[in-house]
């Protein structure tokens, strides 16, 4: 398994430059906006990136199946393996210009992410991790903070404007950390936050109204640099539910003991 997991990173880690080299370039021109919902925008080339993904990862594995957000390249092949795509997270940031936003690609194998790549090309920098092998950044190896507590500890956290509900309830939970940490950063692409926990960064993430492409790369990211990610409450992360807590594992406690409370 350890030699099929380094073959699918290397292959998922050369498609991800691929990805944002097209996007990077893309972004000088013109995107061309449009909206599948209220906050919810899509550019065409959010499409062609997960073309391209799908595309090479099916040549590569034709046998696997897909999941993208995009639905451009979804296949229902064998569901032991399952490549999860989000081919620009951070669509809102791409599309204004602003250069925090991702290729994220993760590999789902019999239930459990195995493989993760997460690519920002505005940076150049690759976060990439499989199971049992670490994680890393440009292949120098990362781990997460050794911060204590929250009152020293940076958090990062993301809204979903278009589930008001979910909106209000984290602007609450944005106030309450912002009072007792460091500082709050909302920079608008999860997946990239999860690997910003990984590196040390920031020492917890936490967010909710997510989809499985926003969180699956980043999951093994920040397991193999030795992070702990959980639901909001503590119980066990699960990638098909909305949520999640990313942290460094020494202030978990203390934000899960947070949102255990704060939950009517």
């Amino acid at each position: 398994m350890q030699e099929n997991l380094s073959q699918y990173l290397e292959v998922s880690k050369k498609i991800a430059h691929k990805a944002g080299a097209m996007v990077l370039k893309a972004q000088q021109k013109d995107i061309n906006i449009k909206y599948k919902s209220r906050h919810n925008l899509v550019t065409k080339f959010d499409k062609k990136s997960e073309q391209l993904i799908s595309r090479e990862l099916l040549e590569a594995f034709p046998t696997h199946s897909i999941l993208g957000e995009e639905n451009m390249g979804n296949t229902t092949n064998d569901q032991k393996y399952k490549w999860i795509i989000d081919p620009i997270d951070g669509t809102t940031n791409f599309a204004h210009g602003h250069l925090y936003y991702c290729i994220s690609i993760g590999l789902e194998i019999n239930g459990e992410i195995m493989v993760g790549v997460v690519f920002a090309p505005a940076f150049g920098e690759l976060f990439y991790a499989a199971k049992g092998l670490g994680a890393f950044l440009n292949d120098k190896k990362i781990s997460v903070s050794k911060i204590k507590t929250l009152d020293e500890s940076l958090l990062a956290t993301g809204f979903n404007p278009g589930i008001p509900e979910i909106l209000e309830e984290n602007i609450n939970h944005f106030v309450h950390f912002q009072k007792i940490t460091d500082g709050i950063r909302r920079c608008g692409a999860a997946a990239l936050d999860l690997c910003y926990t990984a590196a040390g960064r920031v020492d917890g993430f936490w967010e909710k109204g997510l989809k499985p492409w926003d969180m699956a790369a980043g999951k093994i990211i920040v397991e193999e640099a030795g992070g702990l990610i959980t639901s909001l409450n503590g119980t066990p992360f699960n990638l098909y539910d909305i949520e999640v807590l990313a942290s460094n594992g020494l202030i978990h406690k203390e934000m899960t003991g947070y949102f255990q409370s704060a939950t009517p």
